[in-house]
């Protein structure tokens, strides 16, 4: 299994843009990450009126949708109360992968990097520093008791994680 790493903030903090800048800086390091997004939206990644779109509203418990360029696996859990990330992260094919970047799932078990913006309507005392936040990415200098990086400054949050992957 490859190292899981989550980055967490609360909504509006730079998660998605934070993760658009790290994933191409990962890849030119040559580490292949792989991402999981959390949404708390209803979501669904087919289009209205396609083949497998209507396939999948007949009762396919899962569909799969593939071409040349990529596939995708959709996967119906209508009787799952809450998301698996362990599971989720399972489902990975990790020999194409040198980690699993995961958008959201604060309150997992997991290693994460918590991201903390002077602008977005909280204090830095509402941070939660529990035993998995293993760093914080600010745009403010703060004093706490794992690292704190530039949130602003990409090349060091991954040379920071380029770090983190080598103790794992």
């Amino acid at each position: 299994m490859k190292p899981v790493l989550a980055i967490a903030a609360w909504s509006g903090t730079g998660k998605t843009s934070l993760l658009k800048k790290l994933i191409p800086a990962l890849c030119a390091k040559n580490i292949r990450p792989g991402l999981i997004k959390h949404t708390h939206h209803h979501m669904d990644i087919d289009t209205p009126g396609k083949d497998s779109y209507e396939l999948r509203k007949a009762g396919a418990a899962q569909t799969m949708v593939a071409s040349a360029q990529r596939w995708a696996l959709m996967t119906e859990t209508p009787e799952e109360s809450a998301l698996d990330l362990n599971y989720l992260v399972s489902r990975m094919d990790h020999s194409m992968l040198d980690l699993v970047l995961v958008e959201g799932f604060k309150h997992e078990p997991v290693a994460k990097i918590l991201l903390f913006r002077s602008n977005s309507g909280h204090e830095i005392h509402e941070l939660i520093l529990d035993e998995h936040v293993i760093a914080v990415a600010s745009d403010v200098p703060l004093s706490l008791a794992v690292p704190v990086l530039d949130l602003n400054d990409t090349d060091e949050i991954v040379q920071w994680i380029q770090e983190w992957m080598i103790r794992q």
